[in-house]
């Protein structure tokens, strides 16, 4: 499953005009992926074990996690010249992209140890939604300012959680409660696309652009409710 965060590396036989121009429509893509798995796949997870009140504090303590940590980095990023042509949004999905590869690997682990054939499919389902996720998380930080090759080292950075996650859960023995994680992590992703992502591909006078943003966009969510829909 970390391995699937250098599926980014592919773009490196490109040529920079033609990154440049797959750049926005990556972005398209992660948001999709980011507000379906969110509300398809983590939210109806997370709730299953929980109040409806104690889901939402989690839900938006995420959120509003998320929005402090950013302005943060954006207070940050003015302070620190090192930090110079890197956009808040490119550390958020990294941070992000940790947590929810971390509870993935937890949930996956307890799946496996309760029916190792269940786990075989919930990885398979996992890993189909990582590919698309993976490959707009990269252009995210190329386009916020990260080289090509430190992108992808720490994209394989956050992924490496997944195992980390794997390994508590077995440690634990299915013993830890992992329903509130789940939605933090899901109101994380809906601030990252909702107000990082979103507002960067729509901001184009260029119907044609604003078309093929949107339609990425859309096969996103079309993507992780198909994976729901296929495996409940």
């Amino acid at each position: 499953m970390s391995a699937i965060a250098l599926v980014g590396g592919l773009t490196t036989f490109l040529r920079p005009t033609t990154l440049d121009k797959l750049l926005l429509p990556l972005v398209s893509l992660a948001a999709g992926t980011l507000i379906g798995g969110a509300f398809f796949h983590m939210i109806p997870e997370g709730t299953a074990g929980l109040s409806a009140l104690a889901a939402g504090i989690w839900l938006v303590g995420g959120f509003t996690t998320f929005l402090g940590l950013e302005q943060f980095l954006h207070w940050h990023q003015a302070h620190k010249a090192s930090a110079k042509g890197r956009q808040p949004v490119t550390y958020l999905i990294l941070i992000g992209d940790a947590i929810h590869n971390f509870i993935g690997g937890l949930s996956i682990a307890s799946t496996f140890l309760i029916n190792p054939q269940a786990g075989v499919v919930a990885w398979i389902a996992a890993a189909a939604h990582e590919l698309p996720q993976e490959l707009g998380d990269f252009g995210i930080l190329v386009h916020g300012g990260f080289p090509r090759r430190r992108a992808l080292f720490w994209n394989l950075v956050s992924a490496l959680t997944f195992p980390l996650g794997a390994v508590l859960a077995y440690l634990v023995s299915q013993r830890l409660e992992v329903s509130g994680l789940v939605l933090f992590g899901a109101g994380n992703f809906i601030y990252i696309a909702a107000s990082d992502l979103v507002p960067e591909i729509k901001a184009h006078k260029s119907l044609a652009a604003a078309a093929t943003h949107f339609s990425f966009f859309a096969i996103g969510i079309a993507l992780t409710m198909l994976l729901a829909i296929a495996h409940p």
